[in-house]
Formats: structure tokens, sequence, C-alpha cells
């Protein structure tokens, strides 16, 4: 049983990933390279953007802010995990552990939130086309993605400050390879319920109701789209919703794995620390590409660019 000790220690350990040194030098390649591509890839889209005025666009406004948020998103977690797997330092101060942890849940909150709003444009722009210009104004896309920050901002200062109010006995081991929330409640040796039952509330509650908002809207879509009288029509229309649905489902279907179920704090597992790498690190990396790729007039302006 955990006993209670109120001793504040120093650091942290980060177990997560641990291995043979050939593996961690193979982890650390692999994380610097996943890192440099997220890094590049989200500041092209975002220097594809800002240098085409015809994507001055409430859609294209939202997906400048999904990869500025993406970019921060993975540098709260990825540089330092690669540090850890290539020089061995595995320890973590308290204090940096928290910080970890706070903006970690910022931007991962942030995120779900940027998501259900991007959701709500491309519900706007699809069933309401002849309003959208006056629905979707400047004013209210800002107030859009600063609402998204504040409710990112609530949720972190709830999770870390009930999480660090917990005691942590002696040298105590982190079966992570960051400092997510569950992960350190389980190390901690004073009773955890309470953290885990507001863990669970809070990351339900906001995972549920932007997870509830994004299926409305596009339920709402894909209706809209289908009494569409040309095939043409429907193919324009889903275009623009493809590349948000693809990151709808890989974002929301692993986060609702780790944080959405009863226990998700109670036995963190290696299983939870692949996961976790998945929207963590992969997802940011992918996001540039799957709105690229699949996206008509992203491609249009990036062979432009290139061009000049």
């Amino acid at each position: 049983a955990k006993m209670e000790n109120h001793t504040r220690i120093s650091e942290f350990t980060l177990a997560g990933f641990k291995s043979q040194p050939g593996s961690q030098l193979l982890l650390s390649v692999l994380f610097s390279t996943m890192y440099i591509v997220t890094v590049v890839g989200n500041i092209c889209m975002i220097l594809i953007i800002r240098m085409d005025s015809s994507l001055h666009t409430p859609m294209y406004f939202f997906l400048e802010n999904l990869s500025t948020l993406d970019i921060c998103y993975s540098s709260v977690i990825t540089p330092r995990a690669t540090l850890a797997f290539l020089l061995g330092r595995r320890s973590i101060s308290y204090t940096g552990c928290a910080s970890q942890m706070f903006f970690f849940s910022l931007f991962g909150t942030t995120e779900a939130f940027f998501l259900a709003v991007m959701a709500f444009d491309r519900f706007t722009a699809v069933c309401n086309p002849l309003l959208y210009q006056v629905i979707m104004s400047r004013r209210l896309c800002v107030l859009m993605v600063m609402g998204s920050y504040l409710s990112g901002c609530i949720n972190c200062t709830i999770q870390t400050s009930f999480t660090f109010s917990l005691s942590f006995c002696g040298h105590t081991e982190i079966n992570h390879f960051f400092c997510e929330v569950a992960a350190v409640i389980h190390a901690s040796c004073s009773d955890t319920l309470v953290s885990e039952l507001v863990m669970l509330a809070v990351c339900g509650s906001i995972i549920v109701g932007t997870a509830l908002l994004v299926f409305i809207s596009y339920g709402y879509i894909i209706i809209t789209i289908v009494q569409m009288p040309s095939a043409e029509s429907r193919h324009k229309a889903f275009s623009t919703c493809s590349s948000h649905m693809i990151t709808i489902c890989l974002f929301f279907g692993t986060v609702f794995f780790m944080y959405a179920q009863p226990g998700a704090a109670a036995s963190p597992s290696k299983t939870n620390s692949t996961i976790s790498v998945f929207y963590t690190i992969v997802i940011p990396m992918l996001n540039p590409f799957i709105y690229t790729l699949r996206n008509t007039e992203v491609k249009r302006s990036l062979k432009k660019q290139l061009k000049r």
C-alpha cells in the first residue's frame, strides 16, 4: 500500500523505454528525425499560408494556428526525450517535471479544442456557405483561438496543481519517457483516488465534449454533402473536410484510449508510452503532410511558391 510521506523530493527518474544501449541510440535518432520533420513541415505550412493571399481565410487561419501549436506541443516532449536516450540522463527536476506537465496539458487540451473549432468552421462552410463569411468573421476566429488556449490553461492548471499536491517518497521513478499526468500520479506514495477521479472527470469531459461537437458537425456535413445535386459539388465539399477528418480520427482515437476511460491513471504501461509517442510526436509530424497531400488549394499554392 502507498504510504503517506510529505517529503518533497528534488527530482524524478523517467523510466520509459528502458532497453539496451543500441536501442537507446536508435530511439534518439528516430525521435530527433521525427522532431526535425515536425518543425520543418509545420513551419513550411505556416509560410505557405502566410505567403499566399488566397489562403487568408478562416479555414487556413485555424490551420496556421494548428501548425504553430503542433510545433510547441512536440517541443515540450521530444528534445528532452531525445537527449535522455542519447546521453542516458533520465533524471528530471521536480520543477522541470511540473513545468513539462503544465505545458504538455496546455498544448494537448488546446489541440482538442482547435480540432472542434475547425469542425465548426467546416460545418459552417458546407452547411451555410452563403453566410460563411458573415458567421466566421475575423473577430470570431480570434475569439475561438483565444478560447481554446484559455480552456487549455484552465485544464493544465487543474491537472498540474492536483498532481503535484500529492506526496512523493524518496527517489521516485516515473514509468514513462516524459512527465505524463497518469504516470506521475501513479508514482505518488499518497492516496491518489481524488487526483485520479479529477483527471478522469476533467479529461473525460473535455475529450467527450469536443469529440461530440466534432461528430455532430460532421454528421450535418455528411448529410448536406449527400444531398448535393452534382458529383463535382460533393467531391469539392468532401475534399475540404477529408484532411481534417483524418486528423480527428488519429488524435481523438489515441487520446480517448489514454485519458477518457476508467482506470486510465491506475497502471501506466509500456503500451501507454507507445501510444503517447503517437499523439505527442507522430501526429504533429503527420499533420502538415495530411493537409498538404489531400488539399488541392495547399498543393496549388505550394507549386506556385516552388516556381517562385
